[in-house]
């Protein structure tokens, strides 16, 4: 690489840059489905102990930070199949998995109505959603097939409907342990006989 090219190549944010993205990240995840997503991004920074200018600098708007929130859940998601997939047994995996995905769409379903009013709309988004989410209970629900831990003509789709389908109860009080118990329910009902 030239002298020329390398002036103009992406650097890569410092480690404490990174952090902090990080750092607001989780407290504006937090804040989003604790209060709202009205929580003001001043409070936000003050709660990630950066500076206004710190949380602005990473996140001109409220509407990046909201996209940001999303779309690192979902990565959350996608890198939990992996490192599920080979810390715990294919059926454990895909029961961790799948209790993630709960609290997945427990932070959806709270800032979707905002993630909707987005300049381009919610379809841009969520575009890589779909193919993350298929692709994760595919592999955990075919290794857990291979185990001969489940049915082999279980559908990773009819899970992921179904997971999606108890999330739906979110206004109930204490829904996610209830989603949880029903997460455990699902896996007895795919188990092999």
């Amino acid at each position: 690489m030239s002298k020329k090219e390398s002036q103009y190549a992406p650097r890569k944010p410092r480690a404490d840059a990174s952090r902090n993205r990080e750092r607001i990240l989780a407290v504006a995840r937090d804040a989003f489905t604790a209060d709202s997503v009205n929580v003001s991004l001043d409070e936000i920074a003050k709660q990630a102990e950066v500076g206004p200018g710190t949380l602005y600098r990473h996140f001109p708007t409220r509407d990046d930070l909201l996209e940001a929130v999303y779309r690192s859940e979902l990565q959350k998601l996608s890198d939990a199949q992996q490192t599920l997939a080979k810390s715990h047994t294919p059926v454990e995996a895909l029961r961790a998995w799948m209790r993630l995905f709960v609290d997945y769409i427990a932070t959806k379903q709270i800032i979707a109505p905002a993630l909707n009013n987005i300049v381009g709309g919610p379809s841009r988004i969520y575009a890589d959603s779909g193919a993350i989410l298929t692709g994760a209970i595919e592999s955990l629900v075919r290794r857990a097939v291979e185990s001969g831990d489940i049915r082999p003509d279980l559908d990773p789709m009819d899970l992921l409907r179904a997971l999606v389908g108890v999330s739906n109860v979110a206004s109930a009080p204490n829904w996610k342990s209830s989603a949880h118990r029903l997460v455990d329910i699902l896996i007895l009902g795919s188990r092999q006989q």
